[in-house]
């Protein structure tokens, strides 16, 4: 994954591209990905935002004459040739041609992202109506880190019934209730809801989960009358859980095909009715027989 990265984008009609440049294993990159349209990127050229100075270019068809940033003259500090225009006998195979869903990464010469204010991009064979565009995109948006959905409890357990009823196994609680007549285990407080931390605390000294004995985790959220229900659920494989980063990695897996959602959104549609099975919603509510604690 990426270290730190910035956003660029560009939309004219017939065209738009989005650049990500990002720092990788202490390398930067730029990945150049085309939403609508099709393009010919034959050189791209950045810099920061002093316009102070000379400026790079590169000569006859790949320089960017004329380009400008809200009336003002760009001052670009690299510039780098990635192809001659036209598509020659390769067509559309060309290897900088880029269609709508296509991403090309180029490796960039740089030390710091703090470098990067401005990127420009030299395009031919192009769907706007020119044919060709000198392309200037600043004002990068800052990536929002994607917020980890939270849950009310998630119970690891050791034993279900024939019809998938939780019977054996460790209730964790996001907050310990007031009272707390059956000692249920909850997250330390101020500590965030994540499944990560619930895994933590369930593997910590002081709750000495055995994660090798889990048949399956089920995951409780507020359902329509703020009481907690199950959300989904994992099923352990054949042979258990091998370790925690296994189990992680099937939670990532039952969240694939929901990366643009978050919080409240991605529960949502992770809910399976299927498994619905309204839980009581306080520790008086619960029967001591209805789980073991640990």
């Amino acid at each position: 994954m990426p270290e730190s990265s910035k956003i660029f984008t560009y939309v004219v009609e017939g065209l738009s591209y989005t650049v990500t440049v990002y720092e990788e294993n202490g390398e930067f990159y730029a990945d150049i990905a085309v939403n609508e349209g099709a393009m010919d990127v034959n050189a791209v050229y950045f810099g920061d935002d002093d316009f102070s100075g000379s400026s790079e270019s590169l000569g006859g068809p790949l320089n960017m004459n004329g380009a400008r940033l809200d009336g003002e003259k760009v001052q670009w500090d690299e510039a780098t040739e990635l192809s001659r225009p036209g598509l020659g006998p390769e067509g559309e195979t060309k290897e900088t041609y880029l269609q709508a869903g296509d991403t090309m990464t180029v490796a960039l010469d740089i030390e710091d992202l703090d470098e990067i204010d401005v990127f420009g991009i030299r395009a031919t064979s192009t769907t706007t109506g020119a044919g060709s565009i000198k392309a200037v995109s600043s004002d990068p948006e800052e990536p929002e880190e994607p917020e980890d959905p939270v849950y009310g409890k998630v119970f690891f357990g050791e034993v279900f019934s024939e019809t998938g009823e939780p019977l054996g196994g460790t209730y964790i609680l996001d907050e310990e209730p007031d009272p707390n007549p059956y000692s249920v285990p909850a997250l330390p407080e101020g500590t965030e809801p994540t499944f990560e931390n619930y895994l933590s605390y369930y593997l910590s000294d002081e709750m000495g989960g055995n994660l090798a004995a889990v048949e399956g985790v089920v995951f409780y959220g507020p359902g329509e009358d703020g009481s907690q229900e199950e959300l989904f659920r994992i099923a352990a494989p054949e042979g258990g859980f091998a370790d925690a980063d296994a189990l992680l990695a099937a939670y990532d897996d039952a969240l694939s095909g929901t990366e643009d959602l978050s919080g409240q959104d991605l529960i949502a549609a992770l809910s399976l009715d299927d498994y619905a099975m309204p839980e009581p919603e306080t520790a008086e509510e619960m029967g001591a027989d209805e789980f073991d604690l640990v």
